[in-house]
C-alpha cells in the first residue's frame, strides 16, 4: 500500500462542487433527448473535451505566479467552453424529479467514488429561471435528491444556492428571499459564483446581509479570475463569508495572506478547471498558499463535466505537486473544520476521520524513528 491507496480509502468531506457540473454524461444525454435539445456531439465526447481557452490578458502581466495562455496544440479540438455546455445542459432539467435525480446521482458518485461522508453542493437557480422553472420546483427536487442519497449512502448531503454575479444585485436579493421563504433543511447557505470579473462582491452586500439575518451560511468564489486579493477582503468584510472558494490570487498581497493565515480562513481549492492551460498555474498557486501557511482543502468543482473526482484531486496533490501524508491529512481535516454542520457532529466527525486516516497510515506507511509518517 502507498499514499495513493490511503487517499482512495480515507473518508473525505467535499465543500466545492456544483450540481450541474456533477451531472453524469449519460443522464445529460437522456434528459436532453427527452426535452428535444440538439447537441453538437454526444455528451461523453462533450464532457471529455470541455475547455475554455485562456486568451492573453494584460491584467495578468505581472502576477507573482505567471498565468499561462492557451496552447491550441495542447488542447482539445473542438473544445467546448464550460459556460456554453452549461447553457445546453440547463434546459434539460425541468421538473422536480429531474433535479432530484441529478442531485441523488451526484451525491452517490461522491460517496462511492471518493468515500465522501459529507458533501455541500452548489446549485444555481437562476440558470433555470430563464426556462420558466420556479424556485420551489428546484428546491423540492434537490432536497429530495439529497435526502434519498443520505438514506442510501449514509452521506451528509447539503445544498448551497449559488448567486450568479454577472446578474443584477436585485436578482440576488430575490433569490435569497426565495430561499428564505421556501426553507428546506437541506439548503443551508448561499454562494457567489460565475466569472469573477463580471461582478464585484460589494454589489451583493444586501443579499448577503439578508441571508446572514435568516441564519443562512455564506461563502463566495473569490480571487479566482481577478488578479487581486481585494475581492477576498470584500467577501470576508462586506459579505461575512465563512470560507472562500478558490482564492489563488490572495498571493498577490502579503498583508491579506497574513490576515487569512492568522484568522484561519479556509480556502476550498480545485486543480481541475475548464481552463486547461491554467491547471499548472492552479497547482503552483495552491502549493504557494500552503507554504504561506494558509488553510487549504480540496474540491472537485465540476466532476461530471471535466471529468474528475475528489479522490483524483487528492491524488494530484500527492503525485503532481508532491504534498506528503501530513499535508493530505491536513487538507482532509480542514474540510471537516469548515463544514456547515452542528458543532457536536463536527467534533465527532473530526475524531472519526483522524482515527481512520491514522489507522491507514499506521498500517501502510513506514514510520520514522520519531513515530511520524513521511
Amino acid at each position: 500500500m502507498s499514499l495513493d491507496d490511503i487517499i482512495r480509502r480515507m473518508p473525505k468531506v467535499e465543500l466545492h462542487t456544483h450540481l450541474l457540473g456533477s451531472m453524469r454524461a449519460e443522464t445529460f444525454a437522456e434528459l436532453a433527448a427527452r426535452r428535444g435539445i440538439r447537441l453538437p456531439a454526444d455528451p461523453l465526447t462533450i464532457f471529455a473535451n470541455i475547455n475554455s481557452p485562456a486568451r492573453p490578458n494584460p491584467i495578468y502581466a505581472r502576477t507573482r505566479i505567471p498565468v499561462p495562455v492557451s496552447d491550441p496544440a495542447a488542447e482539445p479540438d473542438p473544445s467546448y467552453p464550460l459556460l456554453e455546455v452549461s447553457r445546453w445542459a440547463a434546459p434539460a432539467l425541468v421538473d422536480a424529479d429531474d433535479f432530484a435525480r441529478v442531485a441523488y446521482e451526484a451525491f452517490a458518485d461522491a460517496a462511492t467514488k471518493s468515500n465522501v461522508r459529507h458533501c455541500e453542493m452548489f446549485f444555481e437557480p437562476t440558470l433555470y429561471f430563464a426556462h420558466g422553472v420556479r424556485y420551489e420546483t428546484i428546491a423540492d427536487g434537490v432536497a429530495a435528491g439529497a435526502r434519498a442519497a443520505a438514506r442510501d449512502f449514509g452521506i451528509g448531503a447539503a445544498m448551497i444556492a449559488g448567486i450568479n454575479r454577472a446578474q443584477p444585485a436585485a436578482m440576488a436579493e430575490e433569490l435569497v428571499d426565495a430561499v428564505i421563504a421556501h426553507r428546506r433543511d437541506e439548503i443551508v447557505g448561499i454562494g457567489l459564483e460565475d466569472y469573477e470579473l463580471a461582478g464585484p462582491p460589494e454589489r451583493f452586500a444586501v443579499a448577503y446581509d439578508r441571508a446572514r439575518r435568516a441564519g443562512l451560511r455564506r461563502t463566495a468564489h473569490s480571487s479566482e479570475h481577478a488578479p487581486s486579493a481585494a475581492n477576498t477582503v470584500a467577501c470576508l468584510d462586506l459579505l461575512g463569508c465563512e470560507r472562500i472558494d478558490h482564492g489563488y490570487f490572495v498571493l498577490e498581497d502579503d498583508a491579506v495572506v497574513a490576515r487569512c493565515r492568522d484568522q484561519g480562513v479556509v480556502f476550498t481549492c480545485v486543480f481541475s478547471t475548464s481552463r486547461r492551460s491554467w491547471r499548472p498555474w492552479r497547482r503552483a498557486s495552491v502549493k504557494a498558499m500552503v507554504e504561506a501557511g494558509l488553510r487549504v482543502t480540496l474540491g472537485a468543482d465540476d466532476p461530471g463535466m471535466f471529468p474528475t473526482t475528489l479522490t483524483n484531486e487528492y491524488l494530484i496533490a500527492a503525485n503532481v505537486i508532491g504534498f506528503d501524508y501530513p499535508r493530505i491529512r491536513e487538507f482532509c481535516l480542514n474540510a471537516v473544520d469548515a463544514a456547515w454542520i452542528d458543532p457536536g457532529a463536527r467534533t465527532a466527525m473530526r475524531a472519526d476521520f483522524a482515527h481512520a486516516i491514522d489507522a491507514l497510515a499506521a498500517e501502510f506507511l513506514p514510520s520514522r524513528p520519531d513515530g511520524d509518517h513521511p
